[in-house]
């Protein structure tokens, strides 16, 4: 499959007001490596193999361990997860999946219980930046790896 269009040329200027939204996104009061997680997860959930690939080599950049990228998919079930990044990441799958009935009380409440409401509302605007990449990427069917000299994302040498 090849990319459909250069959305960047074909609509710079609201590329460029995605791009500055999405960098007001990095004076979060997360921490980066959850940052890195929901947005792992969030690209999962939404198939987009471009973001995937750009985030999970992010991640490795960082350093992050390759078995807890590996249990992003299933972090239920992993115990490698603090009940920290549990909490970002199940606020992470309700905003990315909106339920018909909404984002239920209970599961608002266990977020709260383990971040601050700054936290939560910045939390937020990462989830809905990921999102908006998704989709972007997803329809235009951006192919992954073509930014990774660019961003410097080859030096997680995961070609």
């Amino acid at each position: 499959m090849s990319q459909r269009l250069d959305y960047q040329r074909q609509s710079p200027e609201l590329f460029k007001k995605l791009v500055d939204f999405s960098m007001a996104t990095q004076k979060s009061s997360i921490e980066q490596s959850i940052r890195d997680l929901i947005r792992i997860r969030a690209s999962q959930l939404n198939g987009c193999t471009f973001c995937l690939d750009m985030h999970v080599k992010e991640a490795t950049i960082r350093g992050e361990r390759p078995l807890r990228l590996h249990h992003v998919a299933s972090w239920r079930e992993s115990q490698l997860f603090a009940p920290r990044e549990r909490a970002a990441l199940a606020w992470t799958e309700a905003l990315t999946q909106i339920s018909p009935l909404g984002v239920p009380d209970d599961l608002y409440e266990r977020v709260r219980g383990q971040l601050s409401e700054q936290e939560i509302s910045d939390l937020t605007f990462d989830v809905m930046a990921i999102n908006a990449w998704n989709r972007v990427n997803v329809g235009f069917r951006t192919v992954p790896g073509t930014y990774d000299q660019a961003f410097g994302l080859d030096k997680a040498q995961l070609s």
